[in-house]
């Protein structure tokens, strides 16, 4: 038989490997090193969230002051974190085109504000038109009119006119993304981009089509340019 005092020992062991086993709490790091974007989302509450932007000028974004790309994301404007949301304000210079383009988080609400775009979005794989093939909607847009991306669409917008269009964007994520079409499809290996053309280009016609792909979001449109005289 056991005495008292093994089975007291027996106990005790087994209580000890049990507590061990259980998970243990992570011990509360500093968030000094971390971004304000960071600290934001790793926030338990709104509340929180409110502490960490103690100024009211944390709640505007300057477009006037942005010398990148003018888009107020979560990463330029914190304040957007949690909201699921980023916005653009910016215009497409005359005769001028947007490079297909898509974003692979967000659907985006495309504004006109002032001037004249001629919008072209293809949807996903199997969406067709009446003659059973790709559906690509065009839309003819003015001032005051507004289209539709869907999330992971291709688009691109064009300016024929002789006077800039400005126009509003609004995404719903607040992490911007863009993918830019025609130079990540030439980022794949020459033996991946000859077979998606089924062999039609090869050998120095695809590094020639490699090195002509404009490196800018925008780009000119000739006979625009032409008949504007610019």
């Amino acid at each position: 038989m056991l005495t008292f005092t093994m089975s007291f020992t027996i106990i005790l062991l087994t209580l000890t490997l049990h507590a061990a086993a259980l998970p243990q709490p992570i011990p509360p790091r500093s968030n000094s090193d971390l971004s304000l974007t960071a600290q934001l989302r790793l926030a338990d509450t709104a509340i929180e969230r409110y502490q960490l932007l103690p100024n009211d000028s944390d709640f505007v974004f300057n477009f006037t002051n942005t010398e990148d790309l003018p888009v107020a994301t979560s990463q330029n404007w914190p304040a957007l974190v949690g909201v699921g949301a980023a916005i653009s304000m910016s215009q497409l210079p005359p005769c001028s085109m947007t490079f297909i383009h898509l974003h692979p988080r967000a659907t985006e609400l495309f504004a006109l504000t002032s001037g004249h775009i001629l919008s072209s979005m293809i949807p996903e794989t199997g969406v067709l038109d009446k003659n059973n093939t790709q559906r690509v909607i065009r839309t003819d847009l003015h001032a005051g009119q507004v289209t539709i991306y869907p999330a992971g669409s291709f688009h691109t917008q064009v300016n024929p006119d002789c006077e800039a269009a400005n126009f509003t964007a609004a995404f719903t994520s607040d992490e911007f993304a863009v993918g830019l079409v025609a130079e990540q499809l030439f980022a794949f290996g020459d033996g991946v981009v000859e077979r998606s053309f089924g062999g039609s280009i090869t050998g120095e016609e695809l590094e020639r089509l490699r090195g002509a792909i404009p490196r800018d979001m925008v780009v000119r449109v000739e006979e625009c340019l032409g008949r504007c005289g610019l």
